[in-house]
């Protein structure tokens, strides 16, 4: 029978092997299959190296009520970055939200959105692998294999809405907006770290490594649009999205409100607090703070702008101690 330590070992050797594989799948320019392969392999490797630092913390990896089972590895994430809005965190969590998108969706597309989190995710695996487990993954791979290769050059939103159904097309789109608000609030290479490759036009061919030409008689002319605004640019937050930038924005300018809900004192701008300003300024019925988004029988969605976000933190910063709870008293006289 293993020891513990034997059995935390394996799991540390079966983490970098699927590490690798999924390295190995991204950086293999003839699989189509290198986004949702590199999503499946790199998130198995972070849960068994997280499910043995878990052990070596003494901690169990099954659920109480089922002991057959090993926990999520979404609660093994919770577990050990207990900072919702930690840029390691929030990136495993982008990640997995694609991976099981992956079963349902076409995802070829997604690489140019995805690669600057894949990439931050490759060497965040290598630094905590070696903070939790003393493991170097120089010892396994050259460290400049740890340079993904992006391959795809991303579309632009009327390019997706035109290559996919409106469910698909508008799912892509919010992904994409929500990793970018993401990048935004979190301005961490945790996070996201670009993968880019810049094309130069040089005189001398001798001096280049590839060459282009530039055909006059093209049979396909184009013209520069200007000032076309698309609510997937403008109204890029989600519901949840404008909870966290409020939150954020406030604490950098080191405001705090303070109002009392359910017989208790409160501090944080949340769901509820959200509610009152969207009810009270009808916020949803303005398109420069909502835009509301509906596709076939679904039931409709919207989305925020940022002229949302610095509206509600300027009132907030005006009365922080009194603007929830006028609110509250307006909306619900008596109150």
């Amino acid at each position: 029978m293993l020891s513990e330590q034997e059995i935390i070992s394996k799991l540390v050797d079966k983490s970098i092997e699927a590490f690798l594989v999924g390295l190995e799948i991204y950086n293999k320019p003839t699989i189509r299959y290198r986004v949702e392969g590199f999503s499946f392999f790199i998130i198995n490797a972070w849960e068994l190296m997280l499910k043995a630092e878990l052990m070596q913390r003494g901690e169990s990896i099954y659920y109480r009520d089922n002991p057959e089972r090993t926990l999520s590895v979404n609660e093994v994430i919770r577990r050990i970055y207990t900072d919702k809005r930690q840029p390691l965190r929030l990136n495993l969590e982008r990640i997995i939200e694609l991976r099981n998108t992956s079963t349902h969706f076409i995802t070829e597309d997604y690489e140019a959105a995805y690669a600057p989190l894949f990439q931050a995710c490759v060497l965040n695996f290598a630094g905590e692998l070696n903070r939790f487990h003393k493991r170097e993954i120089s010892d396994y791979i050259q460290q400049n294999f740890l340079m993904l290769s992006a391959t795809a050059e991303p579309l632009t939103n009327e390019q997706i809405r035109l290559k996919y159904p409106a469910e698909i097309a508008e799912r892509f789109i919010r992904q994409a907006n929500a990793i970018n608000v993401d990048q935004e609030q979190t301005a961490s290479d945790r996070f996201t770290i670009p993968v880019r490759q810049n094309l130069y036009i040089v005189r001398s061919k001798k001096d280049a490594d590839f060459t282009v030409r530039v055909e006059k008689e093209s049979a396909n002319p184009v013209a520069i649009v200007k000032d076309i605004k698309n609510p997937a640019d403008t109204h890029r937050y989600t519901y949840h999205n404008v909870i966290d930038a409020v939150n954020t924005r406030l604490a950098a300018s080191g405001t705090v409100m303070h109002y009392v809900s359910g017989g208790r004192e409160h501090t944080e701008f949340n769901s509820y607090t959200l509610q009152l300003f969207i009810r009270f300024y009808d916020l949803k019925s303005d398109e420069r703070y909502a835009y509301k988004y509906v596709i076939g029988d679904e039931a409709p969605r919207w989305t925020y702008s940022q002229h949302m976000i610095d509206f509600i933190v300027g009132e907030i910063v005006k009365a922080p101690d009194e603007i929830i709870g006028s609110l509250k008293r307006q909306i619900t006289p008596g109150a």
